[in-house]
């Protein structure tokens, strides 16, 4: 028996190439990322085009894996592309981690 909004899979692999390990490394969960306004007209497919979409408003990776259907490590190789690629800007956080932010990241990576 067939479901009936079955979306079709794409492996992890796929998505970033077949690599592992981001082209830049460095980018923590916390870190929080928005799209550079050409990014929307950009050719890209699949989690590279949500990513852009999601990152209209800031969103820290960890944010990014919640919202989409790919694992944590394949979020991080995908956003450091798009980083290398100029069409998402990084920016840490000002000073310490509030509170409230820490255990909002924890919730986001408990629903991975």
């Amino acid at each position: 028996m067939r479901p009936e909004a079955e979306e079709p899979v794409v492996r992890p692999f796929m998505l970033t190439g077949g690599r592992t390990q981001p082209l830049q490394d460095g980018l923590r969960i916390e870190t929080q990322l928005w799209a550079v306004p050409a990014a929307l007209s950009a050719p890209l497919r699949f989690e590279s085009r949500r990513i852009v979409v999601l990152c209209q408003r800031p969103q820290s990776v960890a944010d990014l894996s919640a919202k989409l259907p790919a694992p944590l490590g394949v979020v991080r190789v995908i956003v450091a592309d798009l980083v290398t690629q100029g069409l998402l800007r990084v920016g840490e956080l000002p000073g310490e981690l509030t509170t409230a932010l820490i255990e909002r990241i924890r919730d986001r990576v408990r629903a991975l």
